[in-house]
């Protein structure tokens, strides 16, 4: 007898996945009936029960698209109508760095060129013909992930709008490697829905419907199966690797050296006066002695420093520093002058001018920018400095010149004290502060080049130490 919460996940199970079974007996139980189509298709024991061996396979991480027979497409077999399709990474997981997401892409889109006339160009703005993004749970698509380890992804047939878009669930662990989600191995099954396939019920198939957490796959050496490549093969074609060669020139008789012409004397041409070449910024350097930061905050267990069109995430999970465009991550953002995070609920606030955005890991959450006199700034304040947030004080501190607000966030209104000097509160810290963030139990605040680390309970600067500090420059 199954307990209720196995029954619940279970008939959810079933109705996601053969939801469209039709009833073949006019009395039968519709649930039963499903439940053979799903033991069918896996070539489990038809009884039309929920018995171990099928429960078992109800809880594997698998895809998000319903399930058919063998190698199959989408119904009227959607399939794009040119040869060189767009992809756009819309934004990235912090489970893994930013080039490893892209090596991860583009090996999966690889898979599926190599056998077929398909070619992928990558776009970094604007509408592409695959758009490609991480969200978790109610993530704008009708079709809510679950958390970790049910549904890793899913992705939509081709056809304009949404058509051809994959979506990944962020609550998954992202990775390379057997410790997760790995990112290729899913990718390159959502593309095979993109493209126009449907699930297979060949288990050797990239397109069979679920996986393994715990397999590890090299993408140099991964190969389709040859149900995977039939099924896109009957869509496209194959692609055509006779390249033709050119035929070798005759074989002439050498020819006799002609006398070379005589030429006139070269008149001197005037050089032109040079033309003064605009000023192209220089990439931030993160060892520079003299670097200042635009703005730093947490993010989950990373720490992000902004300096101008970049920033620098620090990792515990990654061997280096990370050097990262804002725009690559979010298209609608060049510049941070300061951000914050709140834990409790795994956002970043972004600010910028007047303006300010909400970030959930490297997703922009939806109905940002807003004006910065939602929190009770007047029109006065053109920008901030500076914030961070006191979690045990529920408070936001926000540094504007040489003045400090206090937002309550209990209360969602600005305190009515706001502004104050800096001294009231924060003794010892110099007025203009470049960038300010609670890490663990003490305060940093960043003086020009320097970072000041503060004991809050004590009220005071216990060490100062370069910026570049945090940047594995010692």
């Amino acid at each position: 007898m199954l307990d209720y919460r196995t029954a619940s996940r279970s008939e959810e199970y079933i109705n996601q996945y053969y939801g469209d079974v039709p009833s073949v007996k006019r009395m039968g139980n519709p649930i039963e009936e499903k439940i053979r189509a799903m033991q069918e298709f896996f070539d489990l024991n038809v009884t039309g029960k929920i018995d171990a061996e099928t429960m078992k396979i109800i809880s594997k991480p698998r895809c998000g698209v319903p399930d058919v027979q063998r190698f199959s497409h989408f119904p009227s077999k959607p399939k794009w109508q040119k040869n060189t399709l767009t992809y756009r990474i819309i934004n990235y997981t912090p489970d893994m760095s930013t080039s490893d997401v892209n090596y991860a892409i583009s090996r999966a889109l690889k898979l599926w060129r190599d056998v077929t006339p398909l070619d992928f160009q990558q776009v970094y703005s604007g509408e592409a013909d695959i758009m490609i993004s991480f969200g978790s749970k109610v993530h704008g698509d009708f079709f809510a992930f679950d958390g970790p380890n049910g549904i890793l992804a899913h992705a939509f047939a081709p056809s304009d709008g949404i058509g051809g878009d994959a979506h990944f669930d962020e609550d998954e662990a992202w990775t390379l490697t057997s410790r997760g989600a790995n990112l290729f191995l899913v990718a390159a099954h959502e593309f095979g829905h993109s493209l126009g396939l449907e699930h297979s019920k060949d288990t050797t198939a990239l397109m069979y419907p679920t996986t393994s957490l715990d397999t590890l796959i090299n993408p140099a050496q991964y190969k389709l199966s040859a149900d995977d490549i039939a099924g896109i093969q009957a869509l496209y074609g194959a692609r055509d690797s006779n390249v033709l060669k050119p035929k070798p020139n005759p074989t002439r008789p050498p020819n006799k050296p002609k006398p070379k012409p005589t030429l006139p004397p070269i008149k001197p041409v005037p050089q032109p006066k040079p033309t003064r070449t605009p000023t192209i910024p220089s990439m931030p350097q993160k060892c520079d002695q003299n670097l200042e930061f635009d703005a730093v905050t947490r993010m989950r267990r990373d720490l992000l420093f902004f300096k101008d069109g970049i920033f620098w995430r620090k990792s515990s999970r990654l061997p280096d520093v990370e050097t990262i465009s804002i725009n690559a991550v979010w298209p609608n953002l060049e510049r941070v002058d300061a951000a914050y995070e709140v834990p409790q609920r795994d956002i970043v606030y972004l600010f910028k001018g007047r303006q300010y955005w909400a970030t959930a890991g490297f997703r922009m959450l939806w109905g940002y920018p807003r004006d910065i006199s939602e929190f009770g700034f007047p029109s006065s304040v053109k920008k901030i400095d500076a914030a961070m947030y006191l979690e045990d004080e529920k408070k936001v501190i926000f540094f504007v010149g040489d003045k400090y607000w206090s937002y309550d966030r209990s209360r969602f209104k600005m305190d009515s004290k706001s502004p104050r000097k800096m001294k009231e509160k924060f003794p010892g810290i110099p007025k203009n502060v470049g960038s300010a963030f609670k890490n663990y139990s003490y305060l940093y605040f960043s003086d020009g080049p320097n970072q000041l680390e503060y004991n809050p309970r004590r009220q005071r600067v216990l060490r100062t130490f370069p910026n570049n500090h945090w940047l594995k420059c010692d």
